[in-house]
């Protein structure tokens, strides 16, 4: 299982904490008011609007509050001027880095994430020196006790939409999870598919997958790389961080005892 899938399935424990700890709502809100003055106030016009929206309420983020950041992005109320940045960079062992950021101060986001990544021996890298390593895809998650069965439904609804399946090892709860890639064009017709045929979905978005993974079997550095991770993850600016690691299911359960400890 590579980079993408193994830290997306990570990511969703980590959400839970980042809900208590209120940062959650903070990175929603900056990722509405960013789509709306993209793509206009409009969800129905406005599909990276309509994502970020759809997000915010399963994350229980109030409809009064989506109000106002739709106003604030039309100039209506007084909001902070956001800027959307891509910054690339290279952890240890040679993992490539890509973060989605929002911000409001650049010069202060730039800085807090240098050090981050010195902390644990990585570098920021000029602009084009990891982006091309990854592409953005469409990426619908699903959650199944059989997955041979959902596959062959997926395959007969979307055959020319599929680019790729993966169905990742059984959980602790005996269930597995499944990715279903299309390509950004074909991303909305294949949720109205889904919509339509009432296939129920864990999430649909678009994020970036690495085109070439780094294998990594040695714990030690497994831990060091999640917690690296983590650290970028948890900082208020960065809305997604993409890695291209690709960690054995058996070393990764190791390392989180590591850091968990």
């Amino acid at each position: 299982m590579a980079g993408h899938s193994k830290w997306h399935n990570i990511k969703h424990k980590k959400e839970r904490m980042d809900k208590l700890k209120g940062k959650l709502f903070g990175k929603l809100s900056r990722e509405i008011m960013v789509a709306a003055r993209e793509g206009g106030p409009d969800p129905e016009k406005n599909t990276k609007l309509r994502l970020a929206i759809k997000k915010a309420k399963s994350a229980g983020f109030p409809s009064e509050n989506i109000e106002r950041l739709l106003l604030k992005a039309q100039g209506k109320l007084e909001g902070e001027e956001l800027h959307e940045l891509l910054y690339e960079g290279y952890g240890p062992y040679g993992v490539a880095v890509l973060l989605e950021i929002i911000t409001d101060n650049k010069n202060r986001t730039a800085s807090e994430i240098r050090k981050l990544f010195q902390k644990y021996n990585g570098n920021l890298a000029e602009s084009g020196s990891v982006a091309w390593l990854f592409k953005r895809k469409g990426i619908f998650s699903f959650t199944t006790n059989n997955p041979s069965e959902l596959e062959n439904k997926l395959m007969e609804l979307l055959l020319d939409y599929i680019e790729d399946i993966k169905v990742n090892q059984e959980n602790e709860e005996g269930k597995y999870e499944v990715e279903l890639i299309t390509s950004i064009d074909n991303f909305e017709d294949v949720k109205d598919i889904l919509d339509k045929n009432n296939i129920s979905y864990n999430s649909a978005d678009i994020n970036y997958i690495p085109e070439n993974t780094v294998y990594i079997d040695d714990v030690e550095k497994a831990a060091t790389l999640l917690r690296l991770a983590e650290a970028l993850e948890e900082h208020d600016d960065v809305q997604k961080a993409h890695f291209n690691f690709d960690i054995p299911t058996n070393v990764l359960q190791k390392s989180l005892q590591i850091i968990n400890k």
